[in-house]
């Protein structure tokens, strides 16, 4: 045979097995629920993304030097992840910008703004319903916005004592949490973005004190702060009185040894990514842990110093396909890990669905 014809059926057969959109994830007989069986599953892994290979099957290597196809894009070491208007959002602190994941295109993009954009340690991020992106830069010192065009637009903080670590947009204001100071500054959320105050009280004997915190969720009644530095996510109420916490510092379930990024579901249950166990625990709204998920990478599904954990209802059509045959897919869960081969791992909270509609989902 030819030494063309031989280089362009190997060249096919390696475009065949990248034409897939999205990594395929884990296989049929290696399906991961959390728990395990025979517990009844209420996690899955789905899949995972670490590049523009794990999206849309571009990659260099021999196909560059067959077609001249672009380089992959990875994932540097990513910190906080949001999701919007079908996109995926990975603040990228190596490239100090963005991992962008357009889920219908099935594109993996950049951005790394310039001029007075310039990112120096993007650790979090969130969109307003215009379209606007709000960054919490840790370096930089200050609240950078871009607008729904991704220029830059404006940027703000406090001139003093100030280091954002995350930001959350909720109730018609912008909620920030500030490390140094700790404490929670509360702004308007227009162009003025005015600090309208701050909580808890910085007295140390004061049952709300922060001595370090670090992330944010805002729930139609409740702001959930993680204090990193008191090993406890504490709750507030919007004006700030503390109402309760969850968790204590240690090596049992349900105490935490680093915990960083909170989310919480519409049934008002508590996600905490814990950097130490290299897991999230589940809490209910009693502060009761009901599960965890993750652990010590060994193998897909689990985390290496995992930072963020986001929970997305809007995008459910993307996964499905990954979900078990036995199970239905209520929302899906995203957690990044700034170390290892799998810098964004996707999972489904999943329930059993009847035989009925297990013979539905099959014939559809």
């Amino acid at each position: 045979m030819p030494v063309r014809l031989i280089l362009f059926t190997i060249a096919i057969s390696f475009l065949i097995s990248c034409s897939k959109a999205l990594h395929p994830g884990v296989g049929a007989q290696d399906v991961i629920f959390y728990p395990t069986p025979p517990d009844t599953a209420r996690i899955q892994f789905l899949t995972k993304i670490s590049s523009s290979v794990d999206v849309g099957g571009k990659r260099g290597g021999f196909k560059k030097f067959i077609l001249g196809a672009a380089d992959v894009l990875t994932i540097g070491k990513p910190y906080g992840v949001t999701v919007y208007n079908g996109k995926i959002y990975i603040c990228d602190t190596f490239k100090r910008g963005f991992d962008i994941i357009d889920l219908n295109k099935q594109t993996f993009t950049e951005f790394i703004p310039t001029g007075k954009g310039e990112l120096k340690v993007p650790l979090n991020c969130v969109f307003d319903q215009r379209g606007y992106l709000y960054v919490a830069d840790a370096d930089r010192k200050q609240i950078v916005v871009f607008n729904d065009k991704g220029l830059y637009d404006s940027s703000f903080g406090e001139p003093d004592n100030f280091k954002p670590t995350d930001i959350f947009i909720a109730a018609g204001k912008i909620w920030v949490v500030n490390l140094p100071g700790h404490q929670v500054n509360v702004y308007s959320h227009d162009s003025a973005a005015k600090l309208l105050y701050k909580f808890p009280d910085i007295n140390k004997d004061s049952a709300g004190y922060l001595y370090s915190p670090t992330n944010i969720f805002v729930s139609e009644d409740r702001v959930y702060v993680t204090d990193f530095g008191d090993f406890k996510v504490k709750k507030f109420t919007h004006s700030g009185t503390i109402t309760d916490a969850v968790g204590t510092q240690g090596e049992n379930l349900g105490q935490f040894a680093r915990p960083k990024g909170i989310a919480v579901d519409r049934e008002s249950n508590l996600y905490v990514v814990d950097a130490g166990f290299e897991n999230t625990q589940i809490f209910n709204k009693s502060g009761k842990l009901l599960m965890f998920f993750g652990g010590s990478y060994k193998r897909p599904g689990d985390m290496w110093l995992p930072a963020k954990v986001t929970i997305d209802y809007d995008n459910l059509q993307y996964f499905e396909k990954y979900v078990d045959p036995g199970f239905r897919l209520k929302y899906i869960i995203l957690v990044t890990n700034q170390f290892g081969p799998d810098k964004l791992n996707i999972y489904g909270a999943v329930e059993t669905i009847t035989a009925d509609a297990k013979v539905k989902k099959t014939k559809e």
